[in-house]
């Protein structure tokens, strides 16, 4: 299977692609620390791809927020970094680092 395919397949299988749907409901954005976890722990997109058994671009469209996870892959990102999925994924954005609420 070719990367795009692939990336494709974990597309259809994980989330929803960018646009939804042709005539569906415009998605909620939901926000990430993906790469922020993912790079406190020295951890490359693909070797969290691995763990996760998804393809590795899957994970930078994940931490650009092109797609939503699916609940099952959000529950296992969650439990690879050994927190609690809200620590993860959110409906708001989460305040920048360093920037204390005024």
């Amino acid at each position: 299977m070719s990367e795009q395919a692939g990336a494709a397949a974990d597309r259809a299988e994980n989330g929803r692609a960018r646009g939804g749907r042709a005539g569906s409901a415009p998605a909620e954005r939901i926000y990430n620390r993906i790469a922020v976890m993912r790079v406190e722990r020295g951890v490359s997109r693909r070797s969290l791809a691995e763990a996760l058994g998804v393809h590795y671009q899957t994970v930078g469209y994940l931490e650009r927020g092109e797609y939503s996870p699916s609940l099952h892959l959000a529950l296992r990102i969650a439990a690879y970094f050994g927190v609690p999925v809200e620590a993860v994924f959110s409906t708001e954005p989460f305040p920048l680092i360093g920037h204390e609420e005024r």
